[in-house]
């Protein structure tokens, strides 16, 4: 996974539009597609993914609500319930980071996403900056252009080209159109390869962007250079398609569902992409999407839906037979087993601090920190939320802020981690590395 919308962990993802029907028409090779689907898996995936409406933690997650619009099977109460909060809760949120001269390109970008799946208007929506009022659109609009003018002074969005993609493509997917200097420098950074988080290439990033460019390049409107922008997608497709491991995972089991949603937006051969369907299959199968940030990009992906197909979404004649059956909540008893975690914190200096402390085994690595805290043997940290979970901000007193372009990255003795404090289990005597990492 990659560098979203925070940055907490290795690979954080927190924080994509003509439908595929459509897209035909611009694109003369066949679309990836793949038969056999295991339509009953879908409805569980889905089904978890409505389930996880009903958590009380954290904000409303727009990209759960896309998911869930692109779906084929709804459940229009719990769909228009989720809308409202957003249109709450979230909202809030972005007005008040707005209030506060943050950048909120991602989860803006996001949000626009979200309520354009609801056939929503847009243009009813708005934020105040500056004690001027002005809709969601002209605000993502200008946040692009405030990460346009910052690529040209320092080489690097405001936020980062994860970010910048989702905003051209929310933008995009939207009718508006992107300007033409806003396309030009995802297009250099892609040539330039420029996806990065930290020492490996990031793939979410890559589909993204790919995205992204498809749809500017099927809206017709960028007039600057056409065969660049067209090798410039060639180019994506390819580093997608060598980032395919033998398994059939692209990048790691939580950057496939995005890898896929881009191959299929770029017209893929069928060869393309079908492995990676299977695997995400066998993954989903195995319970490994667990993270409702992790189904909402998976499950488009298997449905062989697109964020470029939100364009074409007109919200009629919908179904409306996703019900949820009861479930007696899971009682999960500690295990009796114990194994010990050597937790290894290294500060941007390179001074390293090193502790110990003996676990339940299938413990999360959160819960495994909190019991090392409360030994009270000098290690310390603090969280924040994002839409993958939780995630580091500051260990030992020292903070990893996105502002100074670092993080804190996790490993397992030596692996870097691909879920999260929240997510990673500690099933064996293990190393944790905590080491504060620029990017």
């Amino acid at each position: 996974m990659a560098l979203i919308l925070c940055i907490g962990y290795s690979g954080a993802r927190m924080l994509a539009l003509v439908i595929i029907t459509g897209l035909l028409a611009f694109a003369s090779s066949k679309p990836c597609v793949t038969e056999g689907s295991n339509s009953e898996l879908l409805l569980t995936l889905n089904r978890n993914l409505v389930r996880s409406l009903e958590s009380p933690e954290g904000l409303p997650n727009p990209s759960v609500h896309l998911a869930l619009r692109l779906s084929h099977h709804h459940n229009q109460a719990k769909e228009t319930d989720h809308l409202n909060k957003l249109k709450n809760e979230l909202h809030n949120d972005i007005q008040t980071s707005l209030s506060n001269s943050q950048s909120v390109t991602g989860t803006m970008a996001l949000y626009s996403l979200a309520l354009k799946s609801s056939c929503y208007d847009l243009n009813t929506i708005s934020f105040t900056a500056n004690d001027k009022s002005e809709t969601l659109l002209t605000h993502l609009k200008r946040q692009m252009e405030q990460e346009k003018d910052h690529i040209a002074f320092s080489h690097r969005p405001l936020t980062n080209y994860y970010q910048y993609s989702l905003g051209v493509l929310a933008l995009c997917v939207s009718g508006i159109r992107v300007n033409n200097h806003v396309s030009h420098k995802l297009i250099k950074a892609a040539e330039n390869e420029h996806f990065r988080h930290g020492e490996t290439e990031s793939i979410d990033t890559y589909a993204m962007a790919g995205m992204a460019l498809q749809c500017v390049k099927n809206s017709g409107s960028y007039a600057h250079n056409a065969e660049e922008l067209d090798l410039t997608l060639n180019k994506i497709k390819q580093k997608l398609l060598a980032s395919r491991r033998s398994d059939g995972h692209i990048g790691n089991e939580f950057s496939t569902g995005l890898a896929v949603q881009a191959l299929l937006a770029m017209g893929s051969e069928v060869g393309d992409c079908s492995v990676s369907m299977e695997a995400m299959r066998t993954a989903a199968r195995s319970n490994t999407y667990h993270n409702p940030m992790a189904i909402s990009q998976t499950l488009p992906a298997l449905q062989r839906k697109t964020y470029l197909s939100v364009k074409t979404l007109d919200c009629l004649n919908e179904d409306d037979t996703l019900v949820l059956e009861s479930v007696d909540p899971a009682v999960v008893l500690p295990s009796e087993t114990k194994v010990k975690v050597m937790v290894e914190v290294v500060t941007a200096s390179g001074a390293a601090a090193a502790y110990s402390v003996d676990v339940p085994k299938g413990s999360s690595l959160l819960e495994a920190l909190e019991l090392l805290e409360r030994k009270n043997v000098g290690f310390t940290f603090q969280k924040e939320s994002s839409l993958w979970g939780p995630f580091l901000s500051v260990v030992n007193g020292e903070q990893a802020r996105q502002s100074d372009r670092r993080y804190w990255h996790l490993s397992s003795d030596g692996t870097a981690l691909t879920e999260g404090v929240g997510d990673f289990k500690i099933n064996a005597t293990q190393k944790i590395t905590i080491k504060n990492t620029s990017y």
